[in-house]
């Protein structure tokens, strides 16, 4: 009878601990970033309160940041909508946390309901809106931090610097 188990085998992690990746410190991957989120969302005791609903504008406030990115969360009251635009160098990570949102591209129309993250690279240009009847919330990190936001078509403005649009 063989007595050898993968613990003797492979010897305890614990004694060899130059082989344990320490844990990061701030998320550096769009896995990591997209995990953020998703830790974010799920504390709804850490957001919910700070929600706003302005009928005049999207409501937008920053919740966190760290080297090299922001969080940032916003409220979209049915027919509010972003415009069509990109993020300038950023990457960046949207998560419906509440309701439903509608994502247009060149290409293709989605339906983001409440738990639907979407991952884009810099450049993407999107149009994010509130086409449902009820309000809704979302969450979105940028890395690096926000600090463009180009807008596109006929009746865009240039820029507008530090105003998460979607």
């Amino acid at each position: 009878m063989n007595s050898d188990s993968d613990l003797q085998i492979a010897g305890d992690i614990l004694e060899v601990p130059h082989l344990l990746r320490p844990e990061p410190e701030h998320p550096s991957t769009v896995a990591e970033f997209a995990g953020l989120a998703r830790t974010v969302a799920e504390d709804r005791a850490g957001w919910e309160h700070l929600v706003r609903y302005d009928a005049t504008s999207r409501w937008y406030h920053r919740l966190r940041q760290g080297p090299g990115y922001e969080v940032w969360l916003l409220s979209w009251v049915p027919g509010q909508g972003s415009g069509l635009h990109d993020h300038g160098p950023s990457s960046g990570v949207l998560t419906v946390l509440q309701g439903e949102l509608t994502e247009r591209t060149s290409r293709r129309t989605r339906a983001l309901g409440a738990g639907t993250q979407r991952v884009f690279a810099p450049g993407y240009a999107h149009e994010v809106v509130n086409d449902s009847l009820e309000p809704a919330v979302s969450l979105h990190v940028y890395f690096p931090g926000l600090t463009e936001m180009p807008m596109h078509g006929p009746q865009c403005s240039p820029v507008l610097r530090g105003v998460p649009a979607g």
